[in-house]
């Protein structure tokens, strides 16, 4: 068995509330679902919480995620749009992982995860947006913590247990990773991460009507049966997602029946938007070669042609980059990645002015997009203006305190600031939130225990950091 088969379908959402250590204090319409009442055994939030912050940190040490700040928003997007349908509140987060199997998870506490190869495969965004409703109606319908009564007190911990044999499965050889889970998981994989035929066809059906009501094409979920039933008709083996959500013939017939109920939506015949998320996905995560890219480059393929400059890119060819770049620049005046590309393509080659004026003016019109403010940050830290860029990126962080691409800005931004009289604790510090959310739990308390010293005769910075540290200890140490 290949990565997170076994945790596929488990999601419940909680507003975010982490305590703010080290920076300054800043100050929809919903769709209509069955009420499930109280239930019996529900977990509450702060274990939810506890739960998916776990795992957050266990995903991004054991997987290969991709640190992205355009493609993690494009996504997010996506998501909090069909969220925002129901009654729950933030997510903890949203992970890309590097993987060309076909699959998407999700555990308590609102973390949701989609391989690059769920991605890669669909034909369109809806389809995609298809697989994450399914997910948010099990969470909506409580279907994971309903069914903890029946599982009688077993750590809820060992999820991140079975997510690291998961790991090990896509990172050596599956058996080994098969191996890890057997024995006591037995019983969690059994009665905790298998659904019932009924709650399956209870995510479709409240699925649609989530992915209906924030505007995709409903006979998208249709079709994404459809096309998963005919691919694995062919081979010898089940996708991931497939192994925990089983796919009937049933629900296929019911899916399409439903969506032919709802409302029409008239589909796209051409998206570039999303051919270009899907090529730039097939680049970042290494599943596109130079051949397959230039063949359709040679098309005039605009999509290819972007992917193909940041595939260069990625090679450290700026030449051909550039040259790729400029032959979709009048096509794509508006699109956010050509600025992003063409400022990486001048970091690059330590043209620090020009990728200046290539980020600056474009981030100034747009200073809520996270991808830009990150990449007009990271050149304002190459030039030496750090108090520029850390006010940049701390506006982030007041929104996500699980951000790790932002505390890595700002542990290089403090690491230049030499005049600062706390310097080395401030670097500490933001070192320490990098390796904590990063799944390095016992580093980042290291961290924090070095920057204690250091901060010895400060009583305020001494203070937010006893705080911090004890909260990591705690939350270590903590069992569920």
């Amino acid at each position: 068995m290949r990565s997170l088969l076994l945790a596929c379908g488990l999601i419940a959402t909680t507003q975010i509330s982490h305590t703010q250590i080290f920076l300054p204090s800043q100050t929809a319409g919903q769709t209509e679902v069955p009420d499930i009442g109280s239930g019996v055994g529900l977990l509450d939030q702060q274990k939810e919480k506890f739960i998916g912050e776990k795992v957050y940190r266990q995903v991004h040490r054991q997987m290969p995620t991709i640190q992205d700040a355009w493609l993690e928003d494009q996504f997010l997007q996506v998501f909090s749009g069909i969220l925002s349908q129901t009654q729950l509140g933030q997510p903890i987060g949203l992970i890309v992982i590097k993987d060309p199997q076909i699959n998407a998870f999700a555990v308590p506490g609102g973390l949701f995860a989609l391989n690059t190869g769920l991605i890669t495969s669909a034909k369109n965004l809806d389809e995609i947006a298809g697989v994450m409703a399914h997910e948010i109606a099990h969470v909506t319908q409580r279907h994971y913590s309903r069914s903890q009564e029946a599982f009688k007190g077993q750590g809820l911990l060992a999820l991140a247990g079975i997510l690291v044999g998961a790991a090990i499965a896509s990172q050596a050889d599956g058996d080994v990773g098969s191996a890890v889970m057997m024995g006591t998981q037995a019983a969690l994989i059994d009665k905790q991460l298998s659904y019932s035929r009924n709650q399956e066809r209870e995510a479709d059906r409240i699925g649609m009507q989530f992915m209906y009501a924030a505007g995709y094409n409903p006979q998208s979920m249709a079709d994404y049966f459809e096309t998963m039933h005919r691919a694995t008709s062919r081979v010898s083996f089940l996708p991931d997602f497939w192994l925990t959500h089983p796919l009937t013939t049933e629900r296929m017939s019911e899916a399409r029946l439903r969506a032919n109920q709802l409302p029409r939506v008239k589909p796209k015949i051409y998206d570039l938007d999303f051919e270009i998320l899907k090529w730039y996905t097939t680049v970042t995560s290494n599943q596109a070669n130079e051949i397959q890219l230039l063949a359709l480059a040679n098309q005039k393929n605009t999509a290819a042609q972007l992917a193909l400059s940041k595939f260069y890119l990625e090679q450290g060819d700026y030449t051909q980059a550039q040259a790729n770049l400029d032959l979709v620049k009048n096509r794509l005046k508006s699109h956010v990645l050509v600025p992003l590309i063409q400022t990486d393509i001048y970091l690059g080659q330590n043209k620090l002015a020009q990728a200046h004026d290539a980020i600056s003016s474009i981030q100034k019109t747009m200073p809520e997009n996270r991808a830009l403010s990150y990449k007009f940050a990271e050149v304002l830290i190459r030039q030496g203006q750090v108090a520029q860029a850390q006010s940049l990126v701390q506006r982030f962080i007041h929104k996500n305190q699980r951000d790790i691409q932002g505390w890595a800005l700002l542990q290089r931004a403090a690491n230049l600031d030499k005049e600062l009289p706390l310097q080395a604790v401030n670097v500490l510090c933001y070192r320490a939130e990098v390796e904590y959310w990063s799944g390095y739990e016992e580093n980042a308390i290291k961290s924090l225990l070095h920057a204690q010293r250091l901060a010895k005769g400060n009583m305020a910075m001494s203070a937010k950091i006893d705080a911090r540290l004890k909260q990591m200890q705690d939350d270590r140490r903590r069992k569920i």
